[in-house]
């Protein structure tokens, strides 16, 4: 429906003596004026250039009681409500009570864990938000996490360029703390002019379909052949791969269903007639009960570092030169699809990305993207 309102205010985060407040900018307007002077003891910030009243359920509902019928009231920067995780994955935050940490350090608050726990994020999320976070809180140990303000991230964050940490660090650095004040603590946007740096520009690793074959003959049984072969066969990343239980084997169809993948998206992938005699003699020999993958000893899900240790092993015994990883092996799906002629958009739908424009990065790696240019030197 379009908006018939000639006049807008944005409503905005604002901390002012250690006060939350609700700032309220719009162009100069004397109406505007006069029904801001209406609200309870609105003052002027010099330093946002807009006029502010103490940030309270009563005084949003005041706000938007006062300009109704006068003014759209813009809240894209004042509420924001995160889509939950809704995968099927256990939060597992034991870890963090557990450690043994110096007493000088200064832990991540309880609320921060708690509300990464409410919104469900992945066990490697939390993990990452957690570090970077207690990082950046030691950085500046002396002073008052409300008293941080955009200068004191800007300085955090060229400590971090110094030490040459890579853009994607940086990034999730930026992710951690915004997590903090605008997520734990409410205020979305606190921090919108946080500079990030330019996304990295990166070739998908990928390792031909030989040393593949060779990487599947080096496993040590039939379960790691199975991992290491669904893996490829399938594209599969490896928390994919971990959710993965029995009915999502669909024998007759051919197909592998994952379920709530990245974007909390479903989706169905290939399924190879080999990988599947492998996964019979398989669940003949371990019995599953549950997921696909399941660790012996508890009846749960096989672990993330399990998986990565058997393809990084499984390399080193095939005598691979380069360290490879589970997702080596999906990037090799899809670029040897492509090499070998599947369509562009087919790819996107195993691999379950949102646009072919992602889907796009690997014509950069493909063989066949370089065998029509002629030899110059010929």
């Amino acid at each position: 429906m379009e908006n018939k309102l000639q006049k807008s205010i944005t409503l905005k985060h604002l901390l002012i003596n250690k006060q939350q407040c609700v700032g309220l900018q719009f162009n100069t307007d004397k109406i505007l004026e006069a029904l801001v002077r209406e609200l309870p003891s609105p003052k002027w910030s010099n330093q946002f250039k807009m006029p502010y009243i103490l940030n309270t359920k009563s005084n949003q509902n005041l706000i938007f009681s006062v300009f109704r019928g006068v003014a759209w009231i813009n809240c894209n920067y004042f509420f924001k409500d995160k889509i939950l995780n809704h995968d099927n994955e256990e939060i597992d935050v034991s870890w963090f009570r557990k450690r043994i940490i110096e007493d000088n350090y200064r832990k991540c608050p309880e609320a921060y864990l708690k509300k990464l726990e409410l919104k469900k994020y992945a066990n490697n999320t939390v993990r990452i938000y957690v570090f970077c976070f207690e990082k950046f809180i030691n950085y500046h140990y002396n002073i008052d996490l409300i008293d941080i303000n955009e200068n004191d991230i800007r300085n955090y964050l060229e400590f971090l360029i110094k030490e040459e940490l890579s853009n994607s660090y940086i990034n999730q650095s930026i992710n951690a703390i915004k997590f903090y004040y605008e997520i734990v603590l409410g205020m979305p946007n606190r921090f919108y002019e946080i500079e990030r740096p330019r996304k990295e520009f990166k070739l998908p690793k990928v390792i031909s379909k030989e040393e593949v074959f060779s990487i599947i003959e080096h496993t040590s049984n039939i379960k790691h052949k199975c991992i290491v072969s669904l893996l490829y066969s399938a594209g599969l990343r490896r928390s994919e791969l971990l959710n993965l239980k029995l009915e999502d084997i669909d024998s007759k169809r051919m197909l592998v269903k994952v379920n709530l993948a990245k974007g909390n998206k479903d989706r169905f992938s290939v399924l190879n007639k080999s990988v599947l005699d492998d996964l019979r003699i398989y669940y003949k020999a371990y019995k599953p009960k549950l997921y696909l993958f399941e660790n012996p000893s508890t009846d749960k899900k096989y672990s993330s570092s399990s998986v990565l240790k058997i393809v990084v092993q499984s390399a080193k015994k095939a005598k691979l030169s380069k360290r490879v990883t589970p997702h080596m092996l999906r990037h090799s799906f899809a670029t040897h699809l492509l090499e070998n002629g599947s369509d562009l958009r087919l790819i996107q739908l195993l691999l379950g990305h949102n646009s072919t424009k992602t889907t796009e990065i690997y014509t950069h790696v493909a063989v066949n993207t370089f065998t029509n240019l002629k030899d110059l030197l010929t």
